[in-house]
């Protein structure tokens, strides 16, 4: 298992990167759109849709969405992120009100629902961070960063659990391991592009706002499956499991950068 592991790794992340950064217009949003559909095949196993008829209609319905988005211009106005910003502060209320308010969210179609508003801004954020090549590789090295910071601190000191009803392994170590080593991130980040103190400062402010949303999409993810009683979201992955399993938390990472990174300039 563990050699299959390092093996997907090694193919499919310098794949992934070059591709990322190799596209442009169209191919590109299709390259992201194919990711996304394939999110979407394993969302639907986690709304509650095994069958492969199902699983398939709702990725045909994501492919269908963003083909309405790019031909109508949707694509690169700011309001579905702004939409999506307000699904994961409801996604927020619901973690935290686990498992007291599942009955708000456990029907299918409600769960579908949150994969349109988490999915399709998500796609919209990777196409407005490509604009600026240097910034979408920032919050993609912010976001693993945070992620093994947040291991090996949680590993170290993880004695106080975050959400222990969604996510049991993850603790308050982990957080504040992912935010120490965003934080370095973004001080690097400012020395290498001088940036004066207040942008600096500012970046830091986005930078600890986005690793915080980045823990956020992890979590909702957990509690879809911890719902649904699986351990994957799906098996795209040899070796890692489902597709959502490893972008959770840029799901909700992407989306919100592409909001604040004007701020930041």
């Amino acid at each position: 298992m563990l050699k299959q592991r390092v093996l997907t790794a090694l193919v499919i992340g310098p794949a992934s990167l070059v591709l990322l950064f190799l596209l442009s217009g169209g191919w590109y949003a299709a390259f992201i759109g194919l990711l996304v559909v394939a999110a979407a095949w394993e969302w639907s196993n986690l709304a509650g849709r095994e069958a492969p008829r199902d699983k398939a209609l709702f990725a045909l319905s994501m492919l269908s969405a963003m083909a309405l988005a790019w031909s109508s211009g949707i694509a690169f106005q700011s309001w579905p992120l702004w939409v999506g910003l307000l699904g994961w502060l409801v996604c927020l209320y619901w973690v935290i009100r686990y498992p007291q308010a599942t009955d708000q969210w456990e029907s299918v179609g409600m769960r579908l629902a949150m994969g349109v508003w988490i999915l399709l801004p998500c796609w919209i954020g990777f196409l407005v961070l490509r604009e600026q090549p240097i910034w979408l590789l920032y919050v993609l090295f912010v976001v693993w960063g945070a992620d093994i910071a947040a291991y090996f601190a949680g590993r170290a000191f993880g004695n106080r659990k975050l959400a222990p009803r969604v996510s049991p392994g993850k603790s308050w170590a982990g957080v504040y391991g992912a935010l120490a080593g965003s934080a370095v991130l973004a001080l690097l980040m400012a020395w290498w592009q001088d940036f004066g103190i207040m942008r600096g400062v500012v970046l830091l402010v986005v930078t600890a706002i986005v690793t915080a949303a980045s823990v956020l999409g992890d979590l909702c993810e957990s509690m879809l499956k911890r719902h649904r009683g699986i351990k994957d979201s799906g098996q795209l992955l040899p070796g890692h499991g489902g597709l959502l399993d490893r972008i959770d938390s840029l799901t909700a990472a992407i989306p919100l950068f592409a909001l604040l990174a004007p701020w930041v300039g």
